[in-house]
């Protein structure tokens, strides 16, 4: 069966088709959660889920499954898929490949006129991104149990509008209880969103797992002064104190490699003023690893250096972790069925594991599950300039046929 290919004709025009439902002037895609371009994309996902003889149902969180039947239709389907929302600058390719990837799949297999044992099914999950309402992944979140369906409806954008007014004013407040739909495994195509794989010159990413994330907020409180008459050894200048804690953040980064990160990307001065000693200073703290004994371990080192300088400095400093998201490490059934798939249809691959945050990290807290990357140009991602190839992406879609017809078995 290694010979069976995708059409890539047919998955670039429904990327192009889908990408021109709130196309940018830059190229790009700004097409919100539950906005009514959210229904328009969403409405011409599921024509085409429909034209290929799919069952469409959705849940009360506005989650979409398109179900391929199969000759066996109690065992629990093989689902594939991702979201439509975007970034208010976003691109073409970040979910909605994964979306229109998993179609791919379906439309490929009716027109070789082949049935799988288990049935087959899109997955479109709602306000991944939570660029509109936080928080992110709500819909795969919901479903999953990571927070409550009442949680999700409560959620506001910035002007005031809730969650469960907007799916019902776009049509896809659903009635099916979300986590009640079955999972037999659970793939996720994806542009990579980073530079790893096209600097390596490999074709496919298999991905084992997405890095863990723990977030702080940091704050250091010293005492403003005139910049001029203030002597150096009689400030107490919050920000110096600050600059050695954020160093900091990176070095601890620095010694968990590979997969160690550590970012300081917000930062507020107080007063902020060029010739007044900074008073205060708050900032952000984002430690990354593969694990949780890693992520623990640059935990521990942040909090006893933290001491270490309030000690030294005399200057008290609040930390507090305020977000944690534990690493997700995918199936290993799954994460091999990617490798057998790609080392079969003889794609160049490296493993990838994923800094950034997907539906498959809830999918596979109640399924089997794994995800296929391919190359993204210059690795830039939520951004209008957003770019992949056709091959790759094509690649990637011909791993994912194969890797589903793996755990979905062909009938005989």
């Amino acid at each position: 069966m290694t010979d069976l290919r995708i059409d890539a004709e047919r998955l670039w025009r429904s990327l192009m088709d889908l990408a021109a439902i709130g196309a940018t002037p830059k190229g790009g895609v700004k097409r919100l959660a539950l906005t009514e371009l959210d229904r328009q994309g969403r409405d011409l996902v599921v024509s085409w889920g429909r034209a290929a003889g799919l069952a469409v149902t959705v849940d009360r969180i506005g989650n979409i499954f398109m179900r391929r039947a199969g000759t066996e239709p109690d065992l629990p389907p093989v689902v594939s898929g991702s979201h439509i929302d975007t970034q208010p600058t976003g691109g073409k390719f970040d979910g909605n490949y994964g979306v229109l990837a998993a179609l791919e799949v379906m439309r490929t297999l009716d027109a070789a006129g082949l049935r799988t044992r288990a049935p087959l099914e899109i997955a479109i999950w709602t306000n991944e991104e939570g660029s509109r309402f936080v928080p992110v992944m709500m819909g795969s979140g919901v479903f999953c149990g990571a927070f409550t369906l009442e949680h999700a409806y409560a959620a506001r954008d910035i002007d005031g509008r809730r969650v469960r007014d907007e799916l019902e004013a776009i049509g896809y407040l659903g009635d099916e209880e979300p986590g009640r739909h079955p999972i037999g495994a659970y793939f996720e195509a994806h542009i990579e969103q980073g530079p790893v794989l096209e600097d390596a010159d490999k074709v496919i990413g298999v991905v084992p797992g997405v890095l863990g994330l723990a977030w702080y907020d940091c704050e250091i409180t010293g005492m403003e002064a005139h910049a001029g008459p203030t002597p150096m050894p009689l400030r107490k200048d919050a920000l110096q104190v600050a600059t050695r804690v954020m160093q900091e953040v990176v070095a601890i980064a620095d010694r968990y490699p590979p997969y160690g990160r550590g970012t300081v990307g917000f930062v507020q001065v107080f007063p902020n003023s060029r010739n007044v000693i900074p008073g205060s200073v708050r900032f952000s703290i984002d430690l990354r690893n593969v694990n949780d004994v890693l992520l623990n371990r640059m935990h521990d080192e942040i909090l006893a250096y933290v001491e270490r300088v309030q000690s030294e400095s005399g200057l008290p400093i609040r930390i507090e972790r305020v977000s944690y998201y534990p690493p997700c490490e995918f199936h290993p059934r799954c994460v091999e069925a990617v490798r057998r798939a790609t080392a079969a249809l003889g794609y160049s691959n490296m493993d990838v594991v994923s800094g950034a945050g997907h539906d498959a990290i809830y999918a596979a807290r109640v399924a089997p599950s794994g995800m296929i990357f391919v190359p993204c140009k210059d690795g830039i991602s939520h951004n209008e300039i957003e770019d992949a190839r056709q091959e790759h992406l094509e690649a990637g879609c011909n791993v994912l046929l194969h890797a589903m017809l793996e755990w979905a078995g062909l009938a005989r």
